[in-house]
């Protein structure tokens, strides 16, 4: 848990254990503050999961790194991520770890640590098929694609759009708002953007206010950065056009993805966004472009002046999200069976 930073891993973590609850088991979410700032003192953290000691408790569900290292006798893990800047963002050069002899080190502990983790585990549960296939080829363990349910569907619903794409979920570099706040320079169409969601730091919303400022798109752009209530989220969602959601490397299909094919909105990508291309298909359910200003303009605008094109794409991608028939009993199932 890294304090004051709320996104889809804390709300699937609450739900997890909310719908636990629920169903007759007593549960306890159990948070652990982690910083990664500097790397060197990740391993201080580690130890200190590796130390814990949980009494009374039946089982264990890991989800997210380092604190899925503590030690118990009967561990399910639901990875929801690892730390990958020991893994991929490593090799991508985008990595808080240094590439030198002492970040070798670090690199290797981390990795050693979740083997040794992992190869106690009863069972072992991803959030994504690209989460497996990133554990699979770091780790060589197997397992099994576990996606989360939607939280609240019956709050996302068909209405009637008013004109905007919305941009929601947590503001940081990694999710590329910015990206989308440049591509409104470009756009063409009568179509505003509505960035809504908390940002990981105050250079996070600095950057986005300077460039509404920069290009003069106040009357274009809306940024509304804070933690926003479920029903506000809901109406933002309900009454767009279509939704934009362009992380690097997503490691699940995304909270705002199911959230836009639960109202039957269609979605604006790109092709590097990992996991939510299991969703947004190329004119059937969205569009997905290249990580370029220019082309995610020219696909608010395609959105924009075909309506009747933009309302069929959602009903295929709300069909499509509840073939899956995900939900909390039978993941719940799963969890401890």
């Amino acid at each position: 848990m890294a304090p004051f930073i709320r996104g889809g891993a804390e709300d699937l973590a609450f739900n997890l254990t909310k719908n636990l609850n629920m169903a007759g088991v007593e549960a306890e979410l159990f948070s652990i503050p982690f910083r990664w700032e500097p790397a060197e003192q990740i391993l201080e953290q580690m130890l200190l999961c590796r130390g814990l000691k949980l009494t009374n408790v039946d089982q264990v569900i890991g989800l997210k790194f380092p604190a899925y290292l503590v030690p118990h006798d009967n561990k399910v893990m639901w990875l929801i991520h690892q730390y990958r800047q020991a893994y991929d963002l490593w090799e991508a050069g985008q990595s808080n770890i240094a590439q030198d002899a002492r970040g070798a080190v670090l690199r290797r502990a981390i990795q050693k640590a979740d083997d040794d983790c992992f190869q106690g585990c009863r069972s072992m549960y991803t959030v994504h098929s690209t989460t497996a296939d990133r554990l699979k080829r770091f780790n060589g363990f197997t397992a099994e694609v576990l996606m989360p349910p939607l939280n609240d569907p019956e709050i996302f619903g068909v209405k009637e759009s008013e004109g905007y794409i919305f941009a929601g979920g947590r503001v940081n570099a990694a999710k590329r708002q910015h990206l989308l706040v440049e591509a409104m320079r470009y756009v063409k169409s009568d179509v505003r953007l509505i960035v809504a969601g908390p940002p990981d730091s105050p250079s996070d919303s600095a950057q986005l206010e300077a460039l509404v400022s920069e290009y003069n798109l106040g009357d274009k752009v809306r940024l509304d950065l804070r933690y926003l209530p479920r029903t506000e989220i809901a109406s933002l969602v309900n009454h767009s056009l279509g939704v934009a959601y362009i992380p690097f490397d997503e490691d699940s299909v995304g909270y705002v993805t199911m959230e836009a094919a639960q109202a039957s909105k269609p979605v604006i990508t790109v092709n590097d966004a990992g996991g939510i291309l299991d969703l947004v298909r190329e004119r059937e359910t969205g569009f997905v472009t290249d990580p370029d200003a220019k082309q995610l303009a020219d696909a608010i605008d395609r959105l924009a002046s075909s309506p009747s094109a933009s309302r069929d794409m959602g009903l295929q991608g709300r069909e499509s999200w509840l073939k899956r028939g995900i939900n909390w009993e039978t993941t719940i199932e799963k969890l401890l069976s």
